[in-house]
Formats: structure tokens, C-alpha cells, sequence
């Protein structure tokens, strides 16, 4: 076995709910030759294959997961086209850092993305957005690869963004390796600065950040938002076992201490029942499930 690779490993401190089960094969490579040895690994056993950035989407089964889980999230890199106001990023990079990398050089354009935990790669997959912005508002290009070891680039219009979705959402055939986004240089870095930490702290005071959550669980319906649905069935607070749908904002499910993924699984299935009840509308999950649940 390479020893890059390793068993069964536990994936609930790999997320930020801070629930799910062990992996049976694990990598974490910290540049592209690694990745690369990691994807070949298993593209030779035929093996099952999850790419894992920040874990700050996902929603893993108590079994966990069969096959290679590749965390990403030390894939590191960033580099400032300076003529073109692009900028390059590595599929690990925390989207959070380089927002305020950006607003130190003056350059706009990342400022929504302060408050977001995860990952470049995991950004541009879904199609994160917060705070009026979101990844298809500046994505350039993305560098992809495949588990047969090919690489590609392709353009936002090939990634086909949609409202929290891209063409990379929802299948496990090709991941992010790296991203070029177009910002805008020039700008007042104070004042650019002071824009994104007020956005920071605005999220903070409304959002439930000092407890592990999955972040928002449930995109908004057209015309709504999913926490003032929820909240107006009466479920903040609501829980079962150690997951709770958040006091402070009900489109989050906190992680009380010791909560298991089927207590999430449960407090997110009572949450899409009621308001299916109550308002007629459905709820589909922003959070991406990976294993079995129950």
C-alpha cells in the first residue's frame, strides 16, 4: 500500500458538524504529485472515490465511507495575476482567507466570502454564495481532474451555475484541482477591509458559529427564506439526541456535543416534514450527504 495512503480513518473531526464515520482508506496530499498518486491508487483497485475538502457541506453516515476519501484541504496555493486582476487559487485554500488576502491588496470582488468555511474547490462546486455575491459572480476557469488521472479546464459557462449548483455538485467523476477568479484591483484596501470584517461580524451575530454545524442546510425556495420557514413552524430549538435546529438561526443544525449523523439525519427530515405541512413547500438540502443514512 502507498504511504500516502491509510485505513480507517475517523472523518468526524474532518468536518465542521463534527459527525460520521471512518473512511476505509484515507489520503491527504499536500501537493499535486501527491494528489495525483492518491487518484492513480485507487484507479487501480477500481476503487470508490470521495474528495473531502473542509467538510464544511457534508453530511457523512455513521458507517462512513467505502473506498478512498482524498482530503484536499492541504492543497495550498494562491497567485495574483497582477495585469489581469485575476487570481489563482489551489482547490484547498480556505475561501475565508483569501477573501481577506484579496481585501489586504485592495482588490474587491470576495468580500460575501469572508464568513464561508470551506474550501476553493468546495466553493466552486456548489456554487457557495452569502451576503448578496456568490462563486459564479467571479469564477474565470477551473482546472478539474478525474480519477484516470486527466486533467481539464473549463470555462463558468461549462460549469452550468445555477443557484447553489454546477455540474460538479452532484457527481463524483471530476473535482477542483484549482480556480481563476476575476476580482478588482485598485480599490481603498481599508475600506475594503472594513467592508469585509463587517460582513464577518454580521455573520457571527446571526449565524451560529461557536457550535460545529453543516452550515446552512436547506437552500431557499424561490420567494422564501428556509430559516423563516422553518422558524415560523415553531422548531428552533428542536431536537433530537445532541442535534438541535439552532436558537439562533433554524436554517442551521448545530452540534450539541456527542451527536450522531442519524440525529442530524432525523432533526433534518422531522425539519422538511413539517414545513412540506405547514406552507406546501418543499425544502431540498444545500448539504451534501455522503454514505448511507438512515
Amino acid at each position: 500500500m502507498s504511504d500516502l495512503v491509510r485505513t480507517a480513518v475517523s472523518l468526524a473531526p474532518l468536518t465542521t458538524l463534527k459527525v460520521g464515520g471512518t473512511a476505509q482508506f484515507y489520503a491527504a496530499p499536500r501537493h499535486e504529485a501527491e494528489l495525483a498518486e492518491a487518484v492513480q491508487w485507487a484507479h487501480q483497485r477500481d476503487c470508490p472515490l470521495t474528495i473531502l475538502g473542509a467538510g464544511s457541506n457534508v453530511l457523512i453516515g455513521d458507517r462512513g465511507l467505502e473506498g478512498l476519501v482524498i482530503c484536499t484541504r492541504h492543497l495550498r496555493g494562491i497567485h495574483w495575476h497582477e495585469s489581469q486582476g485575476q487570481v489563482t487559487a489551489a482547490a484547498g485554500e480556505p475561501v475565508a482567507r483569501l477573501a481577506l488576502l484579496a481585501a489586504e491588496r485592495g482588490w474587491a470582488g470576495l468580500e460575501w466570502a469572508i464568513g464561508i468555511p470551506g474550501t476553493v474547490g468546495g466553493m466552486i462546486a456548489m456554487n457557495a454564495g452569502a451576503q448578496g455575491g456568490c462563486a459564479a459572480d467571479c469564477v474565470v476557469s477551473v482546472t478539474v481532474g478525474d480519477r484516470s488521472g486527466h486533467s481539464a479546464t473549463l470555462t463558468a459557462t461549462e460549469l452550468n451555475f445555477s443557484y447553489r449548483s454546477s455540474i460538479l455538485q452532484n457527481q463524483s467523476t471530476l473535482f477542483v484541482t484549482q480556480a481563476t477568479l476575476q476580482l478588482h484591483p485598485g480599490g481603498n484596501p481599508q475600506a475594503i477591509v472594513a467592508d469585509t470584517q463587517a460582513k464577518l461580524k454580521h455573520r457571527h451575530t446571526t449565524q451560529p458559529y461557536h457550535q460545529p454545524s453543516c452550515g446552512s442546510v436547506f437552500r431557499n425556495p424561490e420567494g422564501h427564506a428556509a430559516g423563516r420557514l422553518i422558524e415560523q413552524c415553531g422548531l428552533k430549538g428542536f431536537q433530537i439526541g445532541q442535534a438541535q435546529v439552532s436558537p439562533l438561526h433554524a436554517n442551521f443544525i448545530v452540534n450539541l456535543g456527542g451527536a450522531t449523523a442519524s440525529d442530524v439525519w432525523r432533526v433534518l427530515c422531522h425539519v422538511q416534514s413539517e414545513v412540506g405541512n405547514r406552507w406546501a413547500i418543499a425544502l431540498h438540502p444545500e448539504v451534501k450527504t455522503l454514505g448511507v443514512l438512515p
